[in-house]
């Protein structure tokens, strides 16, 4: 009995692999891809055997499960939160707990007392208005911390300091964009997730970025200047791309 033609969003399993399947009347040859979320996907030619679909995959297995690795190494963990007494943030590297408060205070702003980020209980019933508070923190805090922190890192590199924000970056740590013209030294973005993480790693982004105001793009004089002021940088990046994937990026359930 002919076996079931593969059909569009359908689901193949060879030899312990389980791809989605993608067909499409314009593809000529087979081909794989390795989704974010460690998902494998097979993309195939309208009307071809579904032997020759197992065959292409199995030839391509040692390749599948290589990519499948990594992606699954590096795949983001970011948990979500809950506005809930006890949740547990961190901020530069320490854990703090939320404790929901009856009384909001007058500006609507989180505030960390005794250990605590204190949050109104308006703010817990809407989420997005919780987010935001949070997210406010966030800004506020870091840019306070980052501001003592630009003035060693300048001198270090024989450049001015940066003007400094911090905001949503999206999945970046932080960016920087040159000043025009004799507009001084251009401005430094830090993405509010990062002062969640430990002290060193913050330092390490901020002297990253303070880096590109001498040198921009990734080539290797960029990096010859962050190792003199930073010689570790190299453990520093590592560590900061395994603990970073598992921080907080703001959703909440």
């Amino acid at each position: 009995m002919p076996r079931k033609a593969l059909a569009e969003g359908g689901r193949l399993t060879v030899d312990g692999l389980e791809l989605r399947v993608r067909v499409s009347a314009r593809r000529k040859r087979f081909a794989l891809t390795v989704e974010p979320d460690a998902g494998l996907t097979l993309h195939m030619p309208e009307g071809r055997p579904t032997a020759d679909a197992e065959d292409f995959v199995r030839a391509h297995r040692s390749w599948l499960v290589d990519k499948a690795g990594v992606r699954e190494r590096t795949r983001p963990l970011n948990p979500p939160k809950r506005l809930i007494n006890g949740e547990v943030f961190r901020y530069l590297g320490r854990t703090y707990r939320l404790a929901v408060s009856p009384d909001a205070p007058a500006d609507g702003r989180v505030r960390l007392v005794a250990g605590r980020l204190v949050v109104s209980q308006e703010q817990t019933v809407d989420p997005d208005r919780g987010r935001a508070a949070l997210v406010d923190w966030y800004c506020r805090a870091g840019r306070a911390w980052t501001a003592g922190r630009l003035q060693p890192w300048a001198a270090r590199m024989g450049v001015a300091e940066p003007e400094l924000e911090v905001r949503d970056l999206g999945q970046r740590w932080g960016m920087y964009r040159p000043g025009e013209g004799d507009r001084g030294p251009g401005r430094m973005s830090l993405g509010w997730p990062l002062f969640q993480l430990p002290m060193h790693l913050v330092d390490y982004v901020v002297a990253h970025e303070v880096a590109h105001v001498r040198v921009p793009g990734h080539r290797g004089n960029f990096w010859r200047l962050l190792r003199q002021a930073l010689p570790e940088y190299e453990e520093r990046r590592v560590e900061l791309d395994e603990l970073g994937r598992r921080m907080w990026m703001g959703e909440i359930v």
